[in-house]
């Protein structure tokens, strides 16, 4: 019981900060605020490095963090090409990048089309 409380704490913790856990949408597309200009030049520059050198996930936190949409669309073509199509939404989402994120729109309504269809 003991457990399950504080685990309930954390996350009533976590979802009055903002933060979500692994696998949810973000809910919110602002870059944290507070940020100055070289503060963000910077964790972009640390982001890439690690984007280069095979840190997605790590990359993918800070460019959220920082807001850089050119890094999170990296990020969304990285796990297009991993055949990871929602977590690839998900960063083209945050990235307002319309051009990339339609047509795995498109192919999420073919599926629950064809689904429906099975079922009538």
């Amino acid at each position: 019981m003991k457990k399950r409380d504080e685990l309930e704490n954390n996350l009533k913790q976590n979802i009055s900060q903002k933060q979500t856990p692994d696998g949810f949408i973000k809910v919110t597309d602002n870059p944290v605020s507070g940020l100055s200009s070289d503060q963000k030049v910077i964790l972009n520059r640390k982001a890439n490095a690690m984007f280069n050198n095979g840190n997605i996930e790590d990359a993918r936190r800070i460019f959220i963090t920082t807001g850089y949409s050119d890094g999170l669309t990296r990020v969304g073509d990285f796990y297009m090409n991993q055949n990871q199509s929602l977590k690839a939404l998900k960063a083209y989402y945050l990235a307002h990048n319309k051009r990339d994120s339609e047509p795995i729109y498109e192919n999420i309504a073919k599926v629950i089309s064809s689904l429906i269809k099975e079922t009538e």
